[in-house]
């Protein structure tokens, strides 16, 4: 279909449009309380999806009987304390299930929310938080059901994996069978995880969109959108390639400003929100720079709002 096989589409065309977005949402004019509004939907947008790095851990220099002697001393000390460990451990776990379904839920809000101000030039908060309820929740939900796949094949992968491994080195001892299993344990779980990170990175770049355009579930946007990657197989896969040359861009620019200011810039992004807020011009480019290359592929996968009349555009009318 011509709709979904366009003559042109270049990974190159969308960065002017994106760069001149970020103007116009936070340079034409610069106002900080429009600034602080669309940087609270990037932050809930962005929440729980990073973190900041942690350093080292101490150096143990402990010899091998030293060590055993730790484990047998923890393995002693959690049989005497069971009766509290396990409690505390369950209600551990508990809570990080919690948090993680709350910022999953919030970001999923939050995606929308972004992504209304990106499209539509709008600092706005409550209106997108209303208008994208159901779309959101169905954002939160796929989301789960993807987490939950995801790890239960880690986990069964793993399982199976840690079997074979013990009992091939219990039968063979290391060798060449061993060593090559173990390689190709792990490049499979490579691949598997290259494959929930394009769902996710498609997810974000393209079914949110086609959500945002039309009132319809997670699922019915990413059939929608598997029929154009199918049809576009090799331009898509020039997208994700090119979008970690961005990310690499990205980075050395980030890094040359904490490196220059002494890693002063670091710490300001390391703060929550306020962090965003600074990198809001990058958050807007990126999210522009998706929609402009979705755009490319038809009038249906167009998310913008007619562009405001110019000065410019008024006088030559």
């Amino acid at each position: 279909m011509n709709a979904e096989q366009p003559t042109t589409i270049s990974v190159l065309d969308p960065l002017t449009p994106a760069f001149e977005r970020v103007k116009t949402i936070l340079f034409r004019p610069f106002d900080l309380g429009r600034w602080f509004t669309i940087g609270f939907c990037a932050w809930l947008a962005y929440l729980g999806g990073g973190g900041g790095g942690g350093g080292g851990g101490p150096r143990w220099q402990s010899r091998p009987r030293d060590v055993g002697q730790g484990f047998h001393q923890a393995k002693e000390f959690i049989l005497d304390n069971v009766y509290w460990i396990v409690p505390v451990a369950v209600m551990g776990v508990i809570l990080v299930i919690a948090v993680h379904l709350l910022f999953t839920w919030l970001s999923s809000r939050g995606r929308f929310m972004f992504l209304h101000c990106v499209a539509e030039d709008k600092a706005e908060v409550k209106i997108p938080w209303t208008k994208f309820r159901k779309h959101a929740n169905s954002l939160f939900l796929f989301r789960i059901v993807v987490s939950i796949v995801g790890f239960l094949i880690v986990v069964i992968f793993g399982l199976i994996v840690l079997f074979v491994a013990l009992s091939t080195k219990a039968a063979l001892g290391f060798n060449v069978f061993t060593i090559t299993g173990a390689t190709l344990s792990a490049l499979l779980f490579i691949v598997l995880a290259i494959v929930f990170a394009l769902i996710q990175k498609f997810t974000v770049d393209f079914v949110v969109p086609v959500m945002f355009l039309r009132t319809t579930s997670c699922v019915t946007a990413w059939r929608e959108f598997l029929a154009l990657l199918s049809a576009n197989k090799a331009r898509f896969t020039l997208y994700i390639l090119f979008q970690i040359v961005i990310a690499i861009a990205i980075g050395a620019i980030v890094l040359a400003a904490a490196l220059v200011t002494c890693c002063c810039a670091a710490c300001i992004l390391a703060i929550p929100y306020i962090g965003t807020v600074l990198m809001l011009p990058v958050l807007v480019f990126k999210r522009a720079y998706s929609l402009y290359y979705f755009q490319q592929f038809g009038p249906q996968f167009d998310v913008f709002a007619p562009e405001m009349e110019t000065p410019e555009s008024v006088e030559n009318s």
